[in-house]
């Protein structure tokens, strides 16, 4: 969503494939800013926690199955 420009040192939002430099924003716009790149970042932390929910649970599942052999 973001880039900076280290050259000049002026952050520049790129959205909707229009450029905005930052600096020239208002206060509520980057506050508006910093909020979606923590829920960026909140939903790329909550995927990664799924996956690693959905291996355990395929984990647990093979050992289930494992376990109920016995029983056949």
């Amino acid at each position: 969503m973001t880039e900076n420009n280290i050259e000049n040192n002026n952050p520049v939002l790129t959205f909707e494939g229009k450029k905005y430099n930052v600096n020239d924003l208002t206060s509520e716009t980057k506050e508006l800013i910093k909020g979606l790149q923590i829920a960026d970042t909140q939903l790329k932390m909550y995927e990664d926690t799924f996956k690693l929910l959905s291996i355990g649970r395929k984990s647990l599942t093979n050992q289930l199955r494992e376990k109920l052999k016995n029983y056949e």
